[in-house]
Order: C-alpha cells, then structure tokens, then sequence
C-alpha cells in the first residue's frame, strides 16, 4: 500500500473491509475501486483485523471461486447487488 498515491482514509478501509467479506465480490472490483490487487488487500485485511477473524475470513475466501472473476461461473453478472453500492 506504499505504492498508493492517496493514502486509504477510514471509509475506504472499512469499505475494503466489507468488500473483501462479501461473497461475491472479487477481489478484482476492489483493485478497480480502490487500486488495491489480491495481496495488498490481504495485508491490509491482517493489519485492520485481530488475528482470529483474519484466519477465518481466509479460510472463508480461500479456494472460493466468486472472489475472482477468472473463476466465477458466467451466470454471476455482478459483484454485488445494486441497492448495495455504497460508492458513487
């Protein structure tokens, strides 16, 4: 996250946060949202949370084929459903 121009304020961070929780939202719709890739936002997830709740949510998205768009069936047209979308 040093590479980052502007540094994540504390609404970005808990919106990465969120993010990176939902199922189907990959891991790429944050990169494009917040220019964070796959391993930042694993960093950024073990520095924000305490060290149990990061072990679950990686066993929870690890393997999971909706956090990555390569992976996810064609079925699955969005990341999220738009009455979530708290960006604009």
């Amino acid at each position: 996250m040093t590479d980052q121009v502007n540094p994540l304020n504390k609404e970005d961070i808990s919106r990465i946060i969120e993010m990176a929780w939902e199922d189907r939202t990959p891991f790429e719709a944050i990169e494009t949202l917040y220019g964070l890739g796959e391993p930042q936002v694993i960093s950024l997830m073990r520095q924000q949370m305490k060290r149990r709740s990061f072990d679950l949510w990686r066993k929870r998205v690890s393997g999971r084929k909706t956090k990555h768009l390569q992976l996810r069936s064609p079925d699955v047209s969005r990341g999220y459903c738009p009455t979530q979308c708290k960006r604009m």
